[in-house]
């Protein structure tokens, strides 16, 4: 690698999806990490975005479900991460729950929660970016968020 190649950003991607019920969302609780997420992860190299939130459901949730819209793209950086990008896409109605088969080696529960409620189970950066994609869902748009809240703005 060159230093010029150094002088550009390498961003982590990640891709997730949101499931909603009415004001619900539907989130997972990890058996490692922060506890409770939304299904997703990390893409992986050469890999679309759309396309790892598809493998992600049909890994951690068994279900088969390729994403319909994308609802944010999120700059996140991390200090322990470094510069992050997340996309969150629309998967539709969930459908019988009981198609649910959570993936147990990552994922030991799952549960609709209140998009009003999500502070109380989520970080809060992800629970900003849970709140303007459940806005972008309702309003039908897709939104651009840094930190998860929209942008640009006045800094």
């Amino acid at each position: 690698m060159s230093d010029a190649d150094n002088q550009f950003a390498r961003a982590r991607l990640a891709a997730g999806a949101l499931f909603v019920l009415g004001d619900r969302i539907l989130l997972v609780h990890k058996t490692y990490g922060s506890g409770w997420d939304i299904p997703g992860g990390y893409v992986e190299p050469g890999e679309a975005p759309a396309a790892a939130c598809h493998r992600e459901v049909l890994e951690e949730l068994g279900i088969d479900r390729p994403p319909r819209r994308l609802l944010v793209h999120d700059w996140a950086p991390n200090p322990g991460d470094g510069d992050k990008i997340l996309f969150l896409f629309d998967c539709g109605e969930l459908g019988d729950e009981r198609n649910i088969t959570l993936q147990e080696s990552e994922l030991d529960l799952w549960e609709w929660v209140a998009v009003n409620e999500v502070d109380d189970y989520v970080i809060p950066r992800l629970a900003r970016r849970l709140r303007q994609a459940h806005a972008a869902y309702v309003q039908g748009t897709a939104l651009y968020l840094e930190h998860g809240e929209p942008a640009p703005r006045d800094r």
